[in-house]
C-alpha cells in the first residue's frame, strides 16, 4: 500500500511541475533558479536573495562534506539553483534527481550557461528508488521536495543507503505544526495536491531510527509567513513576465491558493526549517 500510494504521488508530482502554468510560475515569480522557501533578513528584499540565504545557510552545516573530491545528491533539484550554488563555490560533484522532466531541460540549459554542466549531472527520477550504489555520495541535499513524498521514511531510508559513512543529510521542508486543526490541513494539502503534511517531531525521530546521529532541527518557522505572504503578494500585483508565462484562470486560481496558504502560516498551522544528521 505504502509502494502504491509513493508511486501515486510521484505521479501527481510530476504532472504538476511539468504544466505549463506552474512552470512559468516558478520561472517567473521565483526567479526560475530557486523555487524553495528563503531566509529573509529584510521582508522586502528580493525572493531570490533570501532562497540563496537558504542554500549557504545549509551549507553551513555540511561545509566538510563540500569540495572538488565530494559528491552531493540533491534530491528533487528542481531548476538546479542550490546545485550551481554549490558546484560553484565548493567546485563539488552534484548529481540533481528531479522528476520532471521540464525543470530539468530548463536546469541543463541554466547549467551550460553558467559553465558548470562538467560538475552537475541531471538525472530523471524519484527519490523514492535512488538509482545510485550504496555509499555514493558525501551529502545528500534536499529543499521543499519531501512534501511530494507519501512515504517519506522510505526516502529517508534511501538517503541513508547512498551516503558514505560520515556522510551528511540535510533538507527543507513545509511541515504541519502537531497541533493544527486536521481539516484545514488536509483542505490545504488537496489544494496544493500533496500527501498529508510531516511534522518536525516526525522527521526527527525517523532520521534518529536509522541511526542518523547529530540530528537537529533549526526552527525557522518565521521565514516561511514572510515567502508565502511575498509570493501571494506577487500574484496580486503580476509582473507583465509573469502574466505572460501563465494563465488568466491559473492567476486567479493560484491568487486564491496562496491567500490561504498564506494565512494558514499566519495562523500557525506550519512549520519550516533546515535539518540535519551524519550517517555513523
Amino acid at each position: 500500500m505504502v509502494e502504491n500510494d509513493a508511486a501515486r504521488a510521484a505521479h501527481v508530482a510530476r504532472d504538476y511541475y511539468d504544466t505549463k502554468d506552474v512552470d512559468g510560475f516558478y520561472a517567473q515569480a521565483w526567479g526560475g533558479e530557486d523555487i524553495h522557501v528563503g531566509v529573509y533578513e529584510d521582508p522586502r528584499e528580493p525572493i531570490g536573495t533570501a532562497s540563496r540565504r537558504t542554500i549557504d545557510r545549509m551549507a553551513a552545516r555540511v561545509s566538510d562534506g563540500l569540495g572538488p573530491d565530494s559528491t552531493v545528491l540533491d534530491m528533487g533539484s528542481g531548476y538546479g539553483g542550490a546545485a550551481r550554488r554549490l558546484a560553484a563555490e565548493f567546485g563539488c560533484r552534484v548529481v540533481a534527481l528531479n522528476i520532471s522532466e521540464t525543470q530539468n531541460r530548463r536546469h541543463r540549459e541554466l547549467n551550460a550557461q553558467h559553465g558548470l554542466t562538467d560538475l552537475i549531472e541531471v538525472v530523471p527520477g524519484s527519490f523514492q528508488d535512488i538509482p545510485a550504489p550504496a555509499g555514493s555520495f558525501d551529502v545528500v541535499w534536499s529543499q521543499e521536495a519531501l512534501c511530494h513524498s507519501a512515504d517519506r521514511l522510505g526516502v529517508l531510508r534511501e538517503a541513508h543507503r547512498v551516503l558514505r559513512p560520515g556522510g551528511h543529510v540535510t533538507f527543507t521542508d513545509i511541515m504541519a505544526e502537531e497541533d493544527a486543526p486536521e481539516d484545514a490541513l488536509r483542505s490545504i494539502a488537496e489544494r496544493l495536491s500533496l500527501p498529508p503534511f510531516a511534522t518536525a517531531p516526525r522527521y526527527t525521530d525517523q532520521l534518529r531510527s536509522l541511526a542518523f546521529t547529530e540530528v537537529e532541527f533549526d526552527d525557522l518557522t518565521p521565514h516561511i509567513r514572510t515567502h508565502y505572504d511575498r509570493l501571494a503578494e506577487s500574484l496580486h500585483t503580476p509582473t507583465p513576465g509573469l502574466l505572460d508565462a501563465v494563465t488568466p484562470t491559473y492567476v486567479e486560481t493560484l491568487r486564491t491558493s496562496l491567500d490561504h496558504t498564506a494565512a494558514a502560516c499566519h495562523d500557525g498551522y506550519f512549520t519550516w526549517g533546515i535539518f540535519h544528521g551524519r550517517r555513523e
